[in-house]
């Protein structure tokens, strides 16, 4: 009798095909560079006009997260992110809570991009009904993930170029301005980031408000597979986060400096800023109608290109799990051989994109404050957990700081972010955590066994488990 043949989620695999800069690319992408245009108003408010100021506390923050990621990625290159970290350094059933419970963050994201790209294309075309532009959009990017993840990181990258010079077009618009004596009037000046009325309080509630403008630099270890080698991606984690950072804090700079005061964008005392994004404002009061059509254009090549990010990013999670046998292998696990995709996760990210024709930002923003909190927590607990306790390594000084004070330092960071979520983003959040502890009951029998222990494509025993 002939061998049944094997599945093909077992036969295929994904392709090593990513170079450092285009994984790069494919963080800034998830980032979405145009956000700080879109807050600008509601956190020069809330931080009393120390908009840069509040970047670079965020930045601060997320570095000690990203060194945890990339540490992580080091030991464990496999593409489930929090989700393979936690159940390899501690346990299988945390690590499924935490991969369920941040797929939130995963799995919403391409959802509100899609919304967004909805909005924009109303504003310019408010006959055309916006179920169109979600279908179409849908559509049209989930075929480009679908067929090939180097087309995919190469659309990333020409979108993210084309917002990149438009912000630097902008940037450079807004200088000729200040040397005109507009705005502030002047190019260097340290009112941006400190003056009388800064208070540590506001600055910290702005830091949180834009913390997760940052939310992308940890989808960086979902390609660690599809990178040409695993050992690229610790550094491309940093270099992600180093480079929004910089990209946020020097548009930021002289965006504050063109507009020192939030009420700039308030001359009809409707307050409008705080339930819009403030972009085409900032692009009208800056350059006219031109500027207000090139910063929403460069603001939908980004949101675009977030949104080929993110999916691309949240299929390659359920992948892992899938292959671990804690979603259902035969859909969730499978590799389509002819293309090296997770062609399934990849539509099911893309149905899940289709929920843009009912559902408002308002619906779903909160939610993903949630997943990402929870992934960033436990990413740094999961260093202490893996090098500190099961390696042994906490006895030199250096071993000392490295595994346990900087990972320490990224939890407690992580708190600011926590005591300010939401009540909505608090409770739904724990209804689908809940939802996840009784699938994890069902998959347990009780607790009575254990679900999947390694990744079947890079088992623990695989695993380069020492990192310097």
């Amino acid at each position: 009798m002939p061998e049944s043949p094997m599945p093909l989620a077992s036969k295929a695999a994904l392709k090593r095909n990513l170079g450092l800069w285009a994984i790069i690319g494919l963080g800034l992408g998830y980032m979405t560079p145009t956000v700080v245009f879109d807050t600008f108003g509601l956190v020069a408010e809330e931080s009393n006009n120390v908009v840069p100021l509040a970047y670079i506390a965020a930045l601060i923050v997320m570095l000690f997260t990203a060194i945890s990621y990339g540490k992580m990625s080091g030991a464990f290159p496999s593409a489930g992110s929090a989700y393979t970290y936690v159940k390899e350094s501690m346990h299988p059933n945390l690590g499924f809570l935490v991969g369920w419970t941040s797929m939130l963050d995963y799995i919403l994201l391409p959802l509100v991009n899609i919304i967004i790209v909805r909005a924009y294309m109303e504003s310019f075309f408010p006959d055309i009904p916006g179920w169109i532009w979600v279908v179409g959009f849908t559509v049209i990017c989930t075929g480009i993930i679908y067929a090939t993840m180097r087309g995919t990181s190469n659309a990333n990258t020409i979108l993210l170029v084309l917002a990149i010079v438009a912000m630097a077009a902008f940037v450079a618009m807004t200088v000729f301005q200040l040397s005109q004596g507009e705005g502030s009037g002047t190019l260097v000046s340290a009112t941006p980031f400190i003056h009388s009325n800064v208070e540590l309080g506001l600055v910290l509630t702005g830091a949180t408000m834009v913390c997760f403008s940052f939310i992308g630099f940890d989808a960086v270890t979902m390609y660690v597979e599809e990178a040409r080698t695993p050992k690229i991606v610790p550094r491309a984690i940093m270099l992600t986060v180093l480079i929004g950072g910089a990209i946020f804090i020097v548009t930021a700079y002289f965006t504050q400096l063109r507009f020192p005061d939030f009420m700039a964008f308030d001359p009809n005392g409707d307050r409008q800023y705080l339930d819009d994004s403030t972009l085409p404002i900032i692009g009208e009061l800056v350059g006219g109608q031109t500027m207000k059509i090139v910063l929403t254009a460069a603001g939908f090549a980004a949101t675009i290109a977030s949104l080929l990010a993110s999916q691309a990013s949240v299929a390659r999670m359920l992948l892992v799990m899938g292959r671990n046998s804690v979603l259902p292998k035969k859909l969730f696990g499978y590799v389509n051989p002819r293309t090296s995709t997770p062609t399934f996760n990849i539509v099911l990210a893309g149905i899940v994109c289709a929920l843009g024709v009912v559902l408002t930002l308002e619906n779903v923003i909160d939610y993903i404050n949630f997943g990402a909190l929870i992934a960033f927590t436990f990413v740094n607990v999961s260093v202490v957990a893996w090098f500190a306790v099961r390696q042994g390594r906490r006895k030199t000084a250096k071993d000392i700081f490295t595994f346990i004070v900087l990972p320490t330092v990224g939890v407690l960071m992580t708190v600011i972010l926590w005591v300010n979520l939401s009540e909505t983003a608090l409770y739904g959040g724990l209804a689908w955590a809940g939802i996840g502890f009784v699938y994890l009951l069902i998959l347990t029998k009780g607790f009575r066994t254990k679900i999947g222990g390694f990744d079947e494509a890079h088992p623990v025993t695989g695993f380069n488990k020492t990192i310097s």
